[in-house]
């Protein structure tokens, strides 16, 4: 029947001429959306603005997506409703606050909030994944070859029954089925032509990623606990050198060495290879001690601007790395083997300088607001022997200028107390790893001599409030204000 529906609907936008059928997405209203959207079993539901550039630039995707899913077996609907004309009320009644924000629903009912790729294969595997069990039945020797024939990594479990490895197996596989594909079977005949003589599970890397440094299958040898399984598919899952790309780079976890170059499977399979074999060659010597990757570097090119390059000139990989502190490495010298590898013990040994990302320290810092670089943050804030509010910002946010003129001022009241008023451009300079900036401004307080973690400021951002909290929370009573952040009367020898 929901196959039907879907026919019926292409059928129908084919043969007339009708805004809300321009695409293979059909556009749902406040009229009809509850109505249409129980009728799917699984749909996956965009609420857009038409003037949205975030969503100008995943309709393509979203479309390609609609395309291919709408011939799953069974089909998963991908929809989209309008919040700034004909589905206002439906976006508000659903929490829509920002575009495009995606929902997944069964039945007509909401299951929860698409958190995977924007890409149309991503959103395809990530939907699949979403339909039906966790782990794939296999039936006959050719579903076992066609499963893990495919161009990703993929685990299978072989069980002659139901034992306690079966029930753990197909846990995990539900609990990481967005991301990993699973499958399993008790068929004598595909034990027998895979020489399985005992229940095991066994991780299969697909071709396209085969080398000589690290088997192409690996076989689980823990016991039948979740977190077991679920640490060794985890630990397993992107090898030696891990394909790295903007839909996964948060699997990669520091201390973590990138090679930045033309990574390319689909186009360049083969060259790709050949620079991925050179790193596998120099990685294998550091297994367990450093975590490797490729990645494409016109997809992270924000990354290779934290380590000093705005492109990158050479063909050759251009290696970067992350130490366990977050301290950034870069190759200097042209990319072989043999620099890769002194690299390597060099950092291994703790002979490398960490690159910093930094403006010039100012001539004349002499004004009310201190200004911190990377390069003299200890001095002007660490170090500096005083209650420290420091900011940051980024020149082009709105918050950050209007909070500018409070912020001199703030710094004018507290020139003659021993209070340090700080700021620093967080877009021109790296942020000491101790202090979480993810949005402008962001304030932290840092009491003098004190070696506790700097605690984010969170009061109000008016003069007073910030006076209010300094005078409560400085190490010493300020001069000039009393604890309550009131302004003490001036002795007759002050006046």
């Amino acid at each position: 029947m929901l196959f039907k529906l879907l026919v019926v609907h292409f059928a129908i936008c084919s043969l007339i001429n009708v805004i809300a059928c321009d695409s293979d997405v059909p556009q749902l209203t406040d009229d009809d959306f509850e109505t249409i959207i129980s009728q799917y079993e699984t749909s996956l539901v965009m609420f857009y603005a038409p003037w949205c550039g975030h969503c100008k630039r995943l309709k393509p995707d979203f479309e390609k997506a609609a395309q291919l899913l709408s011939r799953n077996d069974p089909p998963i609907a991908l929809l989209k409703v309008d919040c700034t004309e004909s589905g206002k009320t439906t976006c508000n009644n659903h929490g829509v606050s920002g575009y495009p924000t995606l929902k997944i629903f069964r039945l007509g009912k909401f299951v929860r909030e698409y958190s995977g790729p924007r890409s149309a294969d991503g959103i395809v595997k990530y939907m699949k994944s979403q339909v039906g069990p966790g782990s794939k039945e296999l039936l006959t020797v050719d579903d076992l070859k066609n499963f893990i024939n495919k161009d990703e990594v993929v685990i299978v479990g072989f069980f002659k029954k139901d034992t306690d490895l079966k029930k753990t197996f197909l846990q995990v596989a539900d609990k990481l089925r967005e991301k990993i594909s699973f499958a399993h079977t008790t068929v004598e005949d595909i034990l027998g032509n895979f020489n399985i003589k005992s229940e095991s599970i066994k991780l299969y890397r697909p071709k396209i990623l085969a080398n000589k440094f690290e088997p192409a299958e690996i076989d689980f040898t823990g016991g039948d606990a979740v977190f077991e399984l679920q640490s060794w598919v985890k630990e397993n899952y992107h090898g030696l050198v891990g394909h790295r790309t903007t839909e996964n780079s948060e699997d990669f976890k520091s201390p973590l060495v990138v090679a930045y170059y033309n990574v390319d499977y689909i186009k360049n399979p083969k060259g790709t290879n050949y620079w991925r074999n050179r790193i596998l060659k120099v990685a294998k010597q550091f297994q367990g001690k450093f975590n490797f990757a490729i990645s494409a570097k016109d997809d992270f090119q924000h990354e290779l601007n934290e380590f000093g390059f705005d492109y990158v000139p050479s063909e050759k990989p251009l290696i970067c790395a992350r130490d366990a502190n977050k301290q950034k490495f870069v190759l200097k010298e042209e990319f072989s083997i043999e620099t890769f590898e002194q690299f390597m013990n060099d950092l291994l040994g703790g002979k490398l300088t960490p690159y910093l990302k930094s403006e010039e320290i100012p001539s004349d810092n002499s004004g009310s607001v201190k200004v911190a670089v990377a390069k003299n943050f200890d001095d002007v804030v660490t170090n500096n022997k005083k209650d420290t509010l420091i900011e940051f910002y980024a020149p082009w946010c709105g918050h950050c200028k209007k909070l500018s003129p409070i912020y001199d001022e703030l710094g004018e009241k507290m020139k003659n107390e021993d209070v340090a008023i700080v700021k620093m451009d967080a877009t021109a300079n790296d942020v000491p790893p101790n202090f979480d900036v993810r949005g402008f401004p962001t304030l932290y307080w840092i009491p003098k001599n004190s070696s506790d973690k700097p605690v984010r400021y969170e009061s109000g951002r008016e003069l007073d409030d910030f006076i209010k909290y300094i005078a409560a929370h400085a190490t010493e009573e300020l001069k000039g204000y009393d604890r309550n952040g009131k302004a003490k009367s001036l002795d007759k020898d002050e006046l």
